[in-house]
């Protein structure tokens, strides 16, 4: 059985190093049973098939998102752009926006957010703790509120760390969880997956060594919701 049908995939760009997408809401990156489909798979028989590959498909994932959050991932099509990619992120040398749609309206238009978060993997959630907890780690970002409207904001986001549900967590600690986030308190269901987006990526091409910026389109179902929809107007 075909584990990736169903879910067609949306290529941003492509070359003979990098292979940038765009992911649905509630596909996993990578990291799940042979039988489910996720990301890393769908994107593996969309080389196979287009290359006409015999042999297994090498991809490798340097950045992941949470299953219900939408946006750009990019894979590296050979083991020396994996690893020139990782390098790029461990030292943070990559630019990735996202954007948000939370509850409430933020007191502050434009704040950094420092938090110290630790999970907890039997209940599959992270919470901020304090420095000296062990297995905590430093989180910060940067947000800005683009517009808001009733009881919706946008926000766009920059990401000084890369932590597991940094952003839901952080947005969610100063009482604006992000819209459709059950988990870390929202109150309101969202049409697919949750209203958190990875809209840009800009960071120097792993071979080329030139700069390059990818942007990813909103999800159709943003639009869906009512109040979003005008939010985005």
């Amino acid at each position: 059985m075909n584990s990736t049908v169903g879910f067609p995939l949306e290529v941003l760009y492509e070359d003979n190093h990098l292979l940038v997408v765009n992911k649905p809401a509630m596909l996993p990156t990578m990291g799940v049973a042979s039988d489910r489909a996720s990301l890393l798979s769908v994107a593996k028989e969309y080389v196979r098939e287009k290359y006409h590959k015999p042999g297994k498909v090498y991809l490798g994932v340097v950045s992941r998102l949470d299953a219900p959050v939408t946006g750009i991932v990019i894979m590296a099509r050979t083991s020396k752009a994996a690893a020139r990619l990782s390098e790029s992120f461990r030292e943070r040398r990559v630019q990735k926006e996202y954007w948000a749609i939370v509850e409430g309206i933020p007191d502050e238009p434009q704040a950094t957010l420092e938090h110290y978060l630790r999970k907890v993997e039997r209940h599959r959630r992270v919470h901020t703790t304090h420095a000296d907890c062990p297995d905590a780690q430093l989180a910060r970002l940067k947000y800005c509120l683009t517009r808001s409207h009733q009881n919706l904001s946008l926000l766009k986001i920059e990401l000084e760390t890369g932590r597991k549900h940094q952003i839901r967590v952080q947005l969610a600690k100063i009482g604006h969880p992000v819209l459709g986030d059950i988990k870390y308190g929202s109150r309101e269901k969202f049409p697919v997956g949750i209203a958190l987006h990875a809209r840009s990526l800009e960071l120097e091409h792993p071979v080329r060594k030139t700069p390059v910026k990818f942007e990813a389109p909103l999800p159709a179902c943003w639009r869906k919701h009512r109040l979003v929809a005008m939010l985005l107007h």
